[in-house]
């Protein structure tokens, strides 16, 4: 993990923890094993998806290569694995000495995961008290999976060869992880626009470190997700049509219908720099709600661009019922990292101008 998205997520806020179809095949399992009937219903008739929900978990969204075609864990691995987290997060625990240099590690990080070690070993990083992962193996119907991904080996297919290429990590912005000219240049999540990572989406996932929950309300017109990482709200308008104008807003342009007890939702006109993968343009990301039981919701989302890729693709996980509620995010309270680091590139720049220069 780089020191910039460090400290971008030192501008946060504390708070409170599938396998890809296509076609045919993903629409007919939308309910399979699903229980909609034994959860509530709402006022408009339809199961109510309303409340406070997360999607913190262990599971990635892609596949761990090393597991090739393994789409669900045995029940021992999934106990030990999450056996694992409770050592970690005393580790994580231990007290920070106040003494130590800035360059010491609070701790032995040979244990914890890569990320968490960047974190808790940089200037500004976190105790692991600031963190809230997830603790649990997503479970899908029970099923205990490795990956959302839901292709054979839980990884995104195969680019068609005239796509453009993936973009590394942080890709998709205007200035990418090494420019620092301005504002503008930086990332949604430092700007405090956009969580960073995939919280709001389409598709939403977890970004793996805090802040993974989630309210949902609806309406007769309408189904509002409140995300609580920056406090995204993504409105979607029930049986409309898709805005003509060529606005992009945040989020994309969301408008859902309900299918049976599965509410079906279908974005496009997706921001260039909210891409997922390179895709946005021609992006279409379909996602579906099905209230499974009484403390879940199936939550599958299948992907859409033909420039991109040979055909549609997609993922699935679990919502599960939230201990507690979201509160306002407030990330431009407390964000000193942006200015720190623009002002850090000014002070560069003109020392460099400076050497070049031959003055004082």
């Amino acid at each position: 993990m780089n020191r910039p998205l460090i400290l971008a997520l030192g501008a946060a806020a504390l708070c409170a923890a599938p396998l890809a179809l296509t076609g045919s095949a993903f629409a007919a399992a939308t309910t399979k094993g699903a229980s909609a009937a034994k959860a509530p219903m709402a006022a408009d008739g339809h199961p109510d998806l309303g409340g406070f929900w997360s999607n913190a978990t262990l599971t990635p969204e892609q596949r761990p290569a090393s597991l090739g075609d393994k789409a669900v864990y045995t029940a021992a691995e999934a106990r030990k694995m999450e056996a694992n987290v409770v050592k970690e997060v005393e580790d994580g625990n231990k007290p920070t000495d106040p003494n130590a240099p800035a360059a010491a590690t609070k701790t032995d990080t040979a244990g914890l995961r890569p990320e968490f070690a960047a974190a808790g070993g940089d200037v500004g990083g976190y105790n692991r008290g600031w963190l809230d992962p997830g603790s649990a193996v997503m479970r899908v119907h029970g099923e205990p999976r490795t990956s959302f991904i839901t292709t054979p080996n839980g990884q995104p297919p195969a680019r068609i060869p005239a796509a453009t290429p993936a973009p590394g990590f942080g890709g998709g912005g205007r200035g990418g992880l090494g420019s620092f000219d301005n504002p503008e240049s930086r990332s949604l999540g430092e700007r405090c626009i956009m969580g960073f990572g995939r919280n709001a989406g389409p598709p939403m996932l977890p970004n793996g470190f805090y802040n993974n929950n989630y309210q949902f309300m609806q309406t007769k017109d309408a189904f509002v997700i409140e995300v609580e990482m920056v406090h995204d709200t993504r409105v979607v308008r029930l049986n409309a049509a898709h805005r003509t104008d060529g606005v992009r807003p945040w989020m994309g342009d969301s408008v859902g219908h309900w299918d049976g007890d599965t509410l079906v939702v279908e974005t496009t006109n997706i921001p260039q720099i909210q891409q997922y993968r390179g895709a946005w343009k021609n992006l279409k990301v379909t996602e579906r709600f099905t209230r499974d039981g009484k403390d879940r919701v199936l939550y599958q989302y299948t992907l859409d661009d033909p420039s991109v890729w040979a055909k549609p693709w997609g993922g699935e996980y679990e919502f599960y019922t939230l201990k507690g509620q979201i509160y306002e995010y407030a990330c431009h309270e407390g964000n000193y990292a942006l200015p720190g680091m623009l002002a850090g590139a000014r002070t560069q720049d003109k020392e460099d101008a400076t050497k070049k220069g031959g003055g004082n």
